[in-house]
């Protein structure tokens, strides 16, 4: 079992920019300059896009050295190689908005994975267009906010939103069966920092009771899929997909069961992973270093 990051002396750096000889070099020479001492590091080199990233967990051996100072040295690095790049505190908990409708399977798995130290988030809030989940979020001592959305209601819902988000520092928003489609400004506002769990299926089933869709036309697998949100509906950059084999035998209640327990635990890597800081968006893709 992996122990938990010491606070203040390690990080996790993160880049991506256009392939050139020299990168790996710089990165190691300015770790070696910072007394940096690398745990965990990969890399992978986007051939047909000409891009390369990379992920590096390190410690930091000098006790003066700060976060700040870590920034400002690789500053000069990633300008001169035109590198995108974020450095955080790896033991900085990701601050995490959770969104949920009437179906608390993944809040629910969310909240207990974070209370016992399997998932590195903190949520100082739970938003919801339902007051079904008041009494969980109590029950975890975490701030529940009752947001209704209808036609006429939209915008300043969604306004609401942006302002919790502000106003707490939210540096992540999982769509945890939240059953309302954002609008294309909102989508744009939290790019990259916007998770949803939808179900899978082959062939599709769109609408109302999709599980009793798919048992009506006997498919034989269910499964779900956790990406990133964009203004194209359930089409964003894929983080995280899962499936399991169903057969003629289950009924359309046991489907539903089956498929919450994957979307539950798609959802979870996929917050994990990112909070680790371990996906990187790669045009309509994603890079994940697990």
């Amino acid at each position: 079992m992996s122990l938990r990051p010491l606070p203040d002396r390690e990080f996790v750096l993160t880049l991506s920019c256009p392939d050139r000889s020299g990168l790996v070099h710089a990165v190691t020479g300015f770790l070696v300059r910072h007394s940096g001492n690398i745990q965990e590091s990969q890399q992978f080199d986007d051939r047909l896009q000409d891009r390369f990233f990379m992920r590096v967990h390190f410690d930091v051996s000098d006790p003066g050295t700060t976060l700040e100072d870590l920034r400002s040295g690789f500053a000069p690095v990633a300008e001169a190689y035109r590198i995108t790049w974020q450095l955080r505190n790896a033991a900085t908990p990701t601050r995490t908005l959770i969104m949920v409708s009437k179906f608390g399977h993944c809040l629910n798995d969310l909240l207990f994975r974070q209370r016992t130290g399997a998932l590195g988030i903190e949520v100082p809030a739970i938003v919801s267009n339902h007051r079904d989940f008041a009494p969980l979020a109590e029950s975890y001592g975490i701030p529940f906010h009752h947001v209704p959305v209808t036609p006429e209601t939209k915008a300043d819902a969604e306004a609401r939103l942006l302002e919790l988000v502000d106003r707490l520092d939210i540096d992540l928003v999982v769509l945890a069966r939240y059953m309302q489609i954002l609008s294309n400004d909102l989508c744009k506002q939290l790019e990259g920092r916007a998770i949803n769990i939808h179900h899978s299926f082959l062939p599709s089933f769109k609408g109302a009771r999709p599980y009793v869709q798919a048992h009506e036309r006997g498919v034989k697998l269910v499964g779900a899929t956790a990406h990133y949100v964009t203004p194209d509906l359930d089409e964003g950059p894929i983080i995280e997909q899962d499936v399991i084999r169903v057969n003629h035998a289950q009924s359309a209640e046991s489907l539903v069961t089956l498929g919450r327990d994957v979307e539950a635990q798609v959802l979870a890597r996929a917050v994990e992973w990112h909070s680790q800081s371990r996906v990187m968006i790669n045009g309509h893709r994603t890079v994940v270093f697990r």
